[in-house]
């Protein structure tokens, strides 16, 4: 059992909004499957013949932090090993660290970064207020 409260099932455990994500979403979205197969086509992840259904064969897309692992986009992402698996953890907001040296550096990386720090704060800010 993964300690701590989801918020929003469709939010990374880093705190970005994963509800537009096109990479979740192309499995049932034409629109979205458009463009993720042409981005897998032009990084030769894709052959020019295939499209969605050797993509969602082949789990190239992606169903969250806190699901499949065989599906999520990038198991390998540093924040969710630190936090699901070696934390236990539904949400960085939970850590006791939070938030960390290396979380801070990621988030000056891209302002959609930046905003899933100051997402992560307000979800921990409400629960501390919610807590008698």
């Amino acid at each position: 059992m993964i300690a701590g409260e989801a918020d929003d099932v469709h939010l990374g455990v880093c705190g970005l909004d994963c509800r537009s994500c096109e990479i979740r979403t192309f499995p049932t979205d034409q629109a979205a499957a458009r463009c993720v197969v042409a981005w897998l086509k032009k990084h030769g992840w894709l052959e020019e013949e295939e499209g969605v259904e050797e993509a969602v064969e082949r789990k190239m897309y992606c169903t969250g932090c806190l699901g499949d692992r065989s599906t999520h986009w990038s198991a390998d992402c540093w924040i969710l090993q630190c936090c699901v698996d070696e934390h236990k953890l539904s949400s960085c907001a939970w850590c006791e660290s939070f938030p960390c040296e290396r979380l801070s550096a990621w988030s000056k990386k891209d302002p959609s970064y930046d905003h899933a720090l100051k997402r992560l704060r307000a979800i921990r800010s409400r629960h501390r207020e919610s807590v008698p």
